[in-house]
């Protein structure tokens, strides 16, 4: 990824599988906003590699810097999240108060130029760091007899921008904590949510969950998915003001990069959907990056970015990052055991799910082109009926049930 390797990572030497498709995107989340990160991780394989104590693969920099890490539990992280953001929001307001009490002492240009500075690049951000420090050095003198000097230097840090990010796989963010999830996207504070989608519960053995494809076999799902997964993009779309990325770093890294900073930047919610290749998917990890690129050649993992800011220009806000299809979906999903694993037991029912997930994988293409011509973006009422023809239980013929032999 161009540019990028220059940056210290501040996420390193893991216990993750060999290969995992996760961790590249907590490095690179590391990398470009690491030394002023907040991290709410969900229980799940990124919680066990993220905090295998007594040694944590976050780490700091050469300034003392590097993220705040803590895990929560599958059905609260989006809350526990949630309250980061709330506690940084008013630990900077108690700092803002404090600073303009203190304006005589402190200088009012310095005050002022530290309370209306923007963060929004990286250059913004190292500038406010040292407009903070001078503020610090002028607030030392005064906290031998000032109790609001004291006061203020136990909240003075917070005065550069806090970058908070939830962070969790498909477990949590499709099924167990979906409820919490939905209410943070409605919540509108500025807070980004990492899903790192290997689309099936990954640390507890490989059970189904319902970002699980159609066709594919999983835990609870040896017959074969019978229904698509979840469009969590498209849910978070219907809001309106929610930045929504769908990425996957081995088939186009710049725009993986590019989606993790517009994230980032947004004065609001953002999620990202990163796709995770797996050991559960049951193919040679080594290859994991060129998977990755099929999926997204397929047309079955299209690559897109939502920016509700492109329509104060007056453009359309969904970006369709990816071509049409070149290569059909077997081509990309009979590499994998989960796909072909049904084949050996019930040959019919395989053939039949192949067809069907085809079959949606185009429809949803064709969707999400549409979308990128509306210029005012997919609105509720057409993204409701997108996703109820992709199937939604009840929406699209089921293959009949093996029977039991």
């Amino acid at each position: 990824m161009r540019g990028v390797q220059f940056l210290e990572p501040l996420f390193e030497f893991s216990g993750a599988c060999a290969g995992c498709g996760e961790t590249p995107y907590l490095k690179l989340l590391s990398q470009l906003f690491g030394d002023r990160m907040l991290v709410a991780n969900a229980t799940g394989c990124s919680s066990i590699y993220g905090g295998n104590l007594p040694v944590t693969p976050w780490s700091t920099n050469h300034e003392g810097r590097g993220p705040a890490w803590s895990n929560s539990l599958f059905e609260d992280n989006a809350e526990f999240g949630l309250g980061l953001r709330l506690a940084a929001d008013k630990h900077r307001a108690l700092a803002a108060s404090l600073l303009r009490a203190l304006a005589p002492e402190l200088g009012a240009a310095l005050v002022e130029s530290v309370l209306a500075a923007p963060q929004i690049q990286e250059s913004q951000v190292r500038a406010q760091r040292a407009r903070v420090a001078e503020a610090r050095a002028r607030l030392l003198p005064l906290a031998e007899h000032r109790a609001e000097a004291r006061d203020l230097l136990s909240v003075l840090d917070h005065l550069v921008r806090r970058s908070v990010w939830i962070v969790g796989g498909d477990g949590w963010a499709y099924d167990i904590g979906f409820g919490g999830l939905d209410h943070v996207l409605a919540a509108g504070r500025d807070i980004n949510v990492l899903v790192l989608d290997t689309e099936v519960y990954s640390n507890t053995g490989g059970q189904a969950s319902k970002a699980t494809p159609l066709g594919a076999t999983a835990k609870f799902a040896a017959a074969g998915k019978r229904i698509a997964r979840k469009d969590l993009a498209l849910q978070a779309i219907a809001y309106g003001n929610v930045y929504v990325a769908q990425v996957a770093m081995g088939a186009n890294p710049q725009q993986t990069l590019q989606a993790f900073r517009e994230a980032e930047a947004y004065e609001g919610t953002s999620l990202i959907l990163a796709y995770s290749h797996c050991i559960e998917h049951g193919f040679d990890l080594r290859y994991g990056m060129k998977q990755q690129d099929l999926a997204v050649a397929s047309g079955y993992w299209p690559l897109f970015r939502y920016v509700p800011a492109m329509r104060r220009i007056g453009e359309s806000p969904f970006r369709l990052d990816s071509p049409r299809p070149t290569i059909p979906f077997k081509a990309y999903a009979y590499n994998e055991l989960r796909y072909r694993r049904l084949t050996a037991s019930d040959p019919a029912a395989a053939e039949e799910l192949l067809v069907q997930a085809q079959a949606a994988v185009t429809d949803k293409y064709r969707t999400y082109e549409d979308f990128s011509q509306l210029r005012d973006g997919p609105t509720p009422a057409a993204v409701t009926a997108a996703a109820k023809s992709w199937g939604l239980p009840g929406e699209v013929p089921l293959v009949p049930a093996t029977p039991a032999r």
